[in-house]
Parts: structure tokens; C-alpha cells; sequence
């Protein structure tokens, strides 16, 4: 005979792998299967406790929303790991926001040109604190092939970078490891780098 408010110790709720075979039997030792309460019995419960500094990291790095932000070919493995192939959002990264108040994340895939610092760096001042950088791709890094007057050898004299990603171009994986390192570094509290060109006020 099936004891009174088994639900909590009833294994059948704990290991959901188990066959039909397996299910019949224990249902033949413990009765029909009890419903599903909404509230569990005092004193069980799931219940944890951490501090406001590591849950605010932890929200923060599993909801990185990118700027949307291409520069050149290397826009397209950026577009591509937002695809169903490699699916940036089953890290909470999905959500390209097309306005820079809405993000927390600049990649900057691709060369930039001289004539694009400063939109760049009005963009960056634009978004939301905290924020982040990744250079993808050798170009973003540190000028690539480029090596003339009219390319940046490398964002980080315009803005602050965390997240390096080598290649011409680097792959989609390439990209989701560096967010992941990126990801690594918040939840470890990793500083900042430092900023090259203090925010203008006026282009906030």
C-alpha cells in the first residue's frame, strides 16, 4: 500500500530514465504514481544562497546582447554562429540589439578604417555599463594585411578590448570560445582593460 505525501520520496520523480518495465514495478511496490504537488512539504525545498556580487556576474555573463556591428567578412562567421548551426543562444547571446543603449557586448568583426573610429567609438560610448569588447579576426586585432594609413592597426587604440580572436577570418567556433573566455573572465571579477580615449561626453 502506497504511504500518504510520498511525492517527495518517490523516486519516480528523481530518475526519469527509467523503463516501463522498471515504472510497473515499482508502481506494483508503491501504488499509482502521486500527483505532482506545487509546493513541497516544510523543510524540503530547493533553496541556495550566494551573494549579490556573483549573481549580478552570473546574470551578466549569461546575457551578453551584441551590438549589431559588422565591419566586414568577418560579420559573416559572426552571423553564422547566430545561426541554427552553431546557436549563440543557448549562452543567452542571440539578441543582436540594433540600438547601442540596448547592448553590452561590441564585436567588432572586421578592418576599420580611419573614417570609422569615431563612429565606432560613439557607438561604444552609447552602450550600456558594463560593457565589453572582442576583436575578431586579425584585422580587428591588429590590422591584419592592412598595413597602410587608411586601417586602425587594431580597435584597442580606439576602444578598450577584453577578447582577442585570431584568424583571417576566425570560424564561428572561434567566436563562441572567446565569448566563452569573455564569459569566464566577468564571472571571475577579471578588470577591464584600460580605456585609450576617455569618454566624450558629447558623444554620449
Amino acid at each position: 500500500m502506497a504511504k500518504e505525501n510520498s511525492s517527495i520520496s518517490d523516486p519516480r520523480f528523481y530518475n526519469r530514465a527509467l523503463s516501463p518495465e522498471q515504472i510497473a514495478a515499482m508502481e506494483g511496490q508503491l501504488g499509482p504514481a502521486p500527483a505532482m504537488r506545487a509546493q513541497a512539504e516544510p523543510g524540503v525545498g530547493n533553496i541556495f544562497t550566494t551573494t549579490l556580487d556573483k549573481f549580478t556576474k552570473w546574470a551578466q555573463s549569461s546575457s551578453l546582447w551584441p551590438a549589431t556591428f559588422g565591419l566586414a567578412c568577418c560579420a559573416i562567421e559572426m552571423m553564422a554562429a547566430g545561426g541554427s548551426r552553431y546557436d549563440m543562444a543557448r549562452f543567452g547571446s542571440e539578441v543582436f540589439r540594433a540600438s547601442p543603449r540596448q547592448a553590452d557586448l561590441m564585436i567588432v568583426a572586421g578592418r576599420l578604417s580611419t573614417k570609422m573610429a569615431p563612429v565606432l567609438r560613439q557607438i561604444y560610448d552609447q552602450m550600456s555599463d558594463p560593457k565589453w569588447v572582442i576583436a575578431m579576426g586579425a584585422c580587428a586585432s591588429c590590422g591584419g594585411v592592412f598595413d597602410n594609413y587608411a586601417i586602425i592597426q587594431g580597435v584597442d587604440r580606439v576602444v578598450p578590448v577584453d577578447i582577442y580572436i585570431a584568424g583571417c577570418p576566425p570560424t564561428p567556433e572561434a567566436l563562441m570560445e572567446g565569448m566563452d573566455e569573455l564569459r569566464r573572465r566577468i564571472t571571475a571579477r577579471f578588470p577591464s582593460p584600460p580605456d585609450p580615449a576617455p569618454p566624450d561626453p558629447s558623444r554620449a
